[in-house]
């Protein structure tokens, strides 16, 4: 039987790692590249796929020229549910959630559904997204991925 203490540390552990998702998607918000960087290791890889087409980023400087690059082109909103969270030890974890991808433009244009897989390492005191694989289903993933392909 678990500690009281080792509950509330899982407990406070996967609530920071499910803050990953969200901040993600308010630095996407606000635009906010420096923001949205800090929330990956220095290695992190970023994996777009879609049916048809696939796109990886690796390390900060890939993963800044892919997001500058979308936002150039997009206005994106993307809302995250259904967020899981399995806790591999002290200092990893994976997870999954699904997401609904807008354009935010006059209205908002729907892009597409999907889910997020990722892997989480704990550096210092904070996690942080060390692996993000974004698939999409139902929609045509040429016309979303282009605008992450450097």
């Amino acid at each position: 039987m678990k500690t009281t203490d080792e509950l509330v540390r899982e407990l406070a552990d996967r609530e920071a790692i499910r803050d990953l998702a969200v901040r993600y998607c308010d630095c996407l918000r606000r635009k906010d590249v420096d923001g949205l960087l800090g929330l990956f290791t220095d290695d992190a890889t970023f994996v777009m796929k879609g049916v048809e087409v696939e796109a990886v980023s690796r390390g900060r400087a890939e993963l800044r020229r892919m997001h500058e690059k979308a936002f150039a082109q997009t206005n994106p909103r993307l809302f995250v549910h259904t967020q899981i969270v399995n806790l591999l030890g002290a200092d990893r974890a994976t997870g999954r959630c699904c997401v609904e991808v807008r354009n935010m433009g006059i209205t908002l244009e729907w892009l597409g559904l999907g889910y997020f897989e990722d892997e989480y390492a704990k550096v210092g005191d904070q996690w942080k997204f060390s692996s993000c694989r974004h698939s999409f289903d139902g929609l045509d993933d040429k016309l979303y991925l282009r605008t992450f392909i450097a």
